[in-house]
């Protein structure tokens, strides 16, 4: 085996140092695949038990009624069910300033709320709805500027997003964010003045006839399973190419933004 190999690749408009995988014969590289096949496998079981602990979670009762705007009007959380008895919510993050729709979850929305995926969730008996705290007509017109049909709705005006902890205002509720406390946050390396507005989340819920339960919800990268590009970018010789990630030496890290 040998060390890193450091080449030049052109491309159209540049020459850049690229650094590659070691080069293996084919014996090498099969004993190497067999050694990460079976910690893939570990993390395969581990998943499967943490989701079978998820499965085990108790819930909570929503005792609130939270009022949200659509295209038909003013409905309650019970109603974005449509008639199925689990609901997943993308917590849709807005930018006040420009009145506009985050460009991280534009991107999901462009790339995975299609039919194809809405299909499989229904199959299951499970609704999906994008909820933001922007008003409707600023989402109405967003969702249409964009050619979008999945179903999203308005909480403007209530508590949900704050409850939830998906937008973090100290006047609305304390600030929470991955159930750390703000003190956590900025213990965690976060800067104070960094906390507040939407952040990443997903929540899902279980109805009972019209009662509603919430059952999970999931922040940060606990939502990172939810990013396509993100799984077959993890199959890849460089990653998802971002500055956080454990590669050797001389692989590509620039990436700032998620796919």
């Amino acid at each position: 085996m040998v060390g890193v190999d450091t080449t030049m690749r052109k491309t159209e408009s540049t020459t850049t140092n690229v650094a590659r995988p070691p080069i293996a014969s084919p014996s090498e590289w099969r004993a190497a695949r067999m050694d990460l096949l079976a910690a893939e496998k570990e993390v395969t079981r581990a998943r499967d038990a943490l989701a079978a602990r998820r499965r085990r979670l108790p819930m909570v009762r929503i005792g609130k009624d939270y009022r949200f705007e659509g295209p038909d009007g003013v409905v309650g959380l019970a109603d974005l069910f449509a008639g199925h008895t689990q609901l997943y919510v993308h917590h849709f993050m807005w930018l006040d300033e420009p009145d506009t729709g985050c460009p991280s979850c534009t991107r999901a929305a462009d790339r995975q709320f299609n039919e194809a995926h809405f299909g499989a969730l229904r199959e299951r008996n499970v609704a999906f709805a994008a909820i933001a705290r922007a008003p409707w007509p600023s989402i109405r017109s967003y969702r249409d500027r964009r050619g979008w049909t999945f179903p999203f709705f308005s909480s403007h005006g209530s508590d949900f997003n704050y409850d939830f902890h998906v937008t973090l205002d100290e006047s609305r509720a304390p600030v929470e964010y991955n159930y750390r406390t703000k003190d956590e946050l900025i213990a965690s390396g976060i800067p104070a003045e960094h906390l507040h507005g939407d952040w990443p989340g997903a929540s899902v819920f279980l109805r009972d006839g019209d009662t509603v339960h919430h059952t999970y919800s999931a922040y940060a990268r606990g939502l990172d399973g939810l990013a396509t590009a993100y799984q077959f970018l993890d199959l890849t010789v460089y990653g998802r190419q971002e500055a956080w990630e454990d590669s050797p030496d001389g692989w590509p890290q620039d990436v700032t933004s998620g796919p």
